[in-house]
């Protein structure tokens, strides 16, 4: 199997701010990642990621919100789109 596309789209939420989604089936899963996706999910504001949920090799699933980092517990693809769309909602502004 080869790496598929299931989601890219990048959606503009207002005149400064937009939220770019993409997320990949691979034939196998990250180092650190006991699934066989890989994402990043960002919301975009006056040309600053405010937001972001993704996996990196070696480092698993988690988000960034501001500054900070935490884990992210991955439980699906339609999870993790209702996951940030639930973060994006909750943004404010510093």
């Amino acid at each position: 199997m080869q790496a598929r596309l299931l989601l890219r789209e990048r959606l503009a939420i207002g005149e400064n701010r937009f939220a770019d989604l993409v997320i990949w089936q691979l034939p196998r899963g990250l180092r650190a990642s006991p699934h066989d996706y890989k994402y990043r999910l960002a919301f975009v504001v006056d040309e600053v990621c405010v937001l972001r949920f993704d996996n990196e090799a070696g480092k698993g699933d988690h988000k960034h919100i501001g500054d900070t980092e935490v884990a992210y517990d991955f439980v699906s693809p339609r999870q993790l789109v209702s996951d940030f769309w639930d973060e994006v909602g909750r943004w404010r502004p510093a």
